[in-house]
């Protein structure tokens, strides 16, 4: 009997634990997703710029080169562009992704949508230029954030383990 109560007791330390890296994930995987659209900015960047290829093409490229949530928002906008402008399809999928951006992040990635597809490539250019300054200000809070609430969701999560164990004990 006392065998099963020690294990439950040891499962509960160890769910805990787990519960709290599950936790910490969305830091890291935020600064990830911030990292990768920066990336995807610098690719549709460079193919505005040497390709003069369509946006419709471009975000389809960079939508299959660019990790999975953040693929979705070139994808969606690829395919809003059919009915819509590059802008509003811009701003439409940036809102309905389900990533793990911040609001304050997504608005931000919807500020390329200004001029995206209204202007000539120097205005499209400066205009990408601008949301990556902006992204760079979000990369370092992500950073910061990462740094601060990473460790502390993990070790929260194994206290708040051990005052179970030790209350149940």
């Amino acid at each position: 009997m006392k065998l099963i109560k020690y294990f439950m007791l040891f499962l509960i330390l160890v769910l805990s634990t787990m519960i709290g890296k599950f936790l910490s994930k969305k830091y890291i995987y935020r600064l990830e997703e911030l990292e990768d659209i920066k990336n995807a900015f610098n690719i549709l960047k460079t193919k505005i710029k040497f390709t003069y290829e369509p946006i419709p093409e471009i975000f389809e490229e960079i939508s299959e080169n660019v990790s999975k949530n953040i693929g979705e928002i070139f994808k969606k906008a690829k395919d809003e562009m059919k009915s819509k402008t590059a802008s509003d399809a811009w701003e439409n999928a940036v809102e309905k992704s389900e990533c793990n951006l911040k609001k304050e992040d997504k608005n931000i990635i919807k500020t390329l949508s200004k001029l995206l597809g209204q202007t000539d490539v120097e205005g499209q250019i400066s205009q990408i230029e601008i949301t990556e300054e902006f992204l760079e200000g979000q990369i370092k809070e992500a950073e910061e954030e990462k740094r601060k609430n990473e460790k502390l969701y993990i070790r929260l999560g194994t206290v708040l383990g051990l005052t179970i164990v030790i209350i149940l004990c």
